[in-house]
């Protein structure tokens, strides 16, 4: 697909070139709208965020060495963030098992150092995994901006190694930034006690005084659970190996998330060669993302297991359906044509994968549905049949779209509806599950901009003397946020029926659209849509806005607590402000020494 250039804005020299935040060149690209079956105005904005990359040649030397220091100075961040959580990490209450060790028990003595190493720590993170950015999309305001590919780019192995040098710090530390892990350990406590956790809250299943429940927050305590059978059945057998054991637990929970990540590191390189993109690019802003790193294997969420899961089902999904092969044994006589052939078999496996994924966390069902749209469109169905056929001869001309998209959605029903009560009767948690997914709209989250509105309006109304009617607001607000997120949902399965976008893309604009419009939302939510659209979206505005919100969410949310003074915190970002200009200076900053050295290698390597 080609792209002519139109205007070119000209602007200073780059004074950092490892972020590429200026460029002699910026070229703005006019870009065409994707081949699809016939004109019309579904999805045509968004396919502009996609275009295909080639792959490039690997780093040369100077660039090698380059990686090295940003893959170190990384590591270094995620040191100080352990270092740090040992005093200002989510620690339970109870079986701390640091407390009273001579050496590991400082940080928690200095809370206020913790706290400036955890906040360095991250910001050093977020640094590296900017920097990194260079070898994996381009400088930002040059290849990024210009939707280009850089020159060259870090191998599939350097990125798997940069990863796994930044995770293991983090994936031995104490939670970070968030207690939900205790909210998951009461929970699987309540089930294997053989109660229903769907029903039963932790203070009322195990006591209020039960050593749980006592490292569960608060506004949790007497709120049951919201998660899926397939996630708290797992839970149960933890809790079932390890007792009472908080630290055991916690350990094997990590190790569940820890999984989640390698089905993602697994699966989004592979769907991003399906889409056209570069691999080594999807797993830097989607599985090295420091919101993944923090969240999902620091604070251990159960969204790790989710996205592993839906990705991998994705990918078997695709597997089946870009497959030459037909899904039926078309070839055979008799019954036997009905069957799936190998092909289908795997698209079965990938339907259910993702219903199995949903049983951890019911948002991920959202993929099935342009599963279903991908398979009816291999079948025949086309929107323009559905859409421009005239009255008098829509029948004749649509029936086709219709049949196919009627199969598809029974194939997928089908599977779903025998995973789901397969789980849900083989875990013995039944259906609960359903009556406990709005149970996290009791928090009135600034993320969520449905509850930004409504809680600005109510205090806006309290300004003004006409009372407090927030909650009132809150609920005529937040149905109408979830009806238009449904609607435009259903228009990004319109655009994918009509060949404009591909199912991975649309899939993670949807998602997108959920965490935007939903009641309530934390900053891994983000992880949602970043991922599937790492494996798809290669637009400037895409990159650039993922890039900044999760460089920014990253950091905004600290390991602070409901008692923790401004003024501690202040001095705290300021503290970890200069101990990372500091580190960064000595990483990045040639010395005299430094210089003659490398000069010597680079004469060495220039060819007589």
């Amino acid at each position: 697909m080609s792209h002519s250039a139109d205007t070119v804005v000209v602007v200073p020299n780059a004074l950092l070139d490892y972020l590429g935040l200026t460029s002699e060149t910026l070229r703005r690209t006019a870009k065409p709208v994707p081949d699809a079956d016939s004109t019309g105005d579904y999805g045509v904005a968004m396919a502009r965020m996609h275009a295909d990359e080639h792959e490039v040649g690997p780093l040369n030397a100077a660039e090698s060495r380059r990686l090295q220091r940003i893959k170190l100075f990384g590591a270094t961040g995620s040191i100080l963030l352990l270092v740090g959580s040992l005093g200002s990490g989510a620690i339970p209450v109870l079986q701390n098992p640091v407390a009273g060790m001579r050496v590991l028990s400082l940080p928690s003595r200095m809370w206020s150092t913790a706290l400036t190493l955890s906040i360095g720590g991250t910001i050093m993170l977020v640094v590296a995994w900017l920097l990194l950015g260079r070898f994996a999309v381009g400088r930002f305001s040059v290849e990024v901006y210009q939707r280009r590919s850089p020159a060259r780019r870090m191998t599939r192995k350097q990125a798997d190694r940069t990863l796994m040098l930044w995770i293991i710090p983090i994936a031995i530390a104490p939670p970070l930034l968030s207690k939900d892990i205790y909210s998951y350990l009461a929970q699987s406590a309540i089930a294997y006690r053989g109660m229903d956790p769907y029903v039963v809250s932790p203070i009322r299943g195990l006591g209020v005084d039960h050593v749980l429940t006592r490292s569960v927050p608060n506004l949790w305590r007497d709120t049951p659970a919201p998660y899926g059978p397939l996630f708290l059945w797992i839970g149960e057998q933890i809790t079932r190996v390890t007792g009472d054991n908080i630290t055991a637990a916690i350990f094997l929970h990590r190790v569940l998330a820890l999984a989640g990540v390698a089905l993602i590191v697994w699966a989004l390189p592979r769907l991003a060669r399906r889409c056209g993109v570069s691999s080594v690019a999807a797993l830097w802003l989607g599985a090295m993302n420091p919101l993944l790193l923090l969240h999902l294997v620091g604070g251990i969420h159960n969204e790790a297991l989710m996205l592993g899961l839906m990705l991998v089902g994705l990918e078997f999904c695709f597997r089946g359906l870009d497959s030459s092969r037909d899904l039926l044994r078309s070839d055979d006589v008799g019954w036997t044509r009905f069957l799936p052939s190998s092909a289908g078999w795997m698209l079965i496996l990938g339907v259910a994968v993702i219903s199995a994924s949903a049983m951890v966390k019911a948002t991920s069902i959202l993929a099935l549905a342009f599963i279903g749209v991908a398979l009816a469109r291999r079948w025949g169905a086309t929107l323009p049949a559905l859409r421009h056929a005239p009255r008098n001869q829509w029948w004749a001309r649509s029936k086709q779209s219709v049949y196919a998209l009627a199969a598809s959605a029974t194939v997928t029903g089908t599977v779903l509806i025998v995973v789901v009560v397969g789980i849900c009767v083989g875990t013995g948690l039944g259906f609960g599950w359903t009556k406990t997914l709005s149970t996290g709209d009791v928090v009135r989250s600034w993320m969520s901009m449905p509850t930004l509105l409504s809680v600005t309006s109510g205090r806006f109304g309290i300004g003004l003397g006409l009372g407090d009617h927030t909650q009132a607001i809150l609920d005529v607000v937040r149905p109408v946020a979830q009806l238009i997120a449904g609607l435009f949902i259903i228009r990004w399965m319109l655009a994918t029926l009509a060949g404009r976008l591909h199912p991975v893309g649309a899939l993670g604009i949807a998602m997108a659209t959920v965490v935007l419009l939903s009641p309530f939302a934390q900053a891994w939510y983000l992880l949602w849509a970043v991922v599937p659209l790492a494996a798809w979206a290669t637009g400037r505005w895409f990159r650039l806005g993922a890039i900044a919100i999760s460089a920014i969410m990253a950091i905004a949310v600290m390991p602070t607590s409901s008692n923790t003074s401004g003024v501690v915190l202040a001095q705290g970002v300021l503290a970890g402000v200069i101990m990372v200009a500091v580190l960064t200076a000595l990483f990045f900053e040639e010395f005299p020494w430094q210089k003659r050295r490398r000069e010597r290698a680079e004469r060495a390597d220039t060819p007589v």
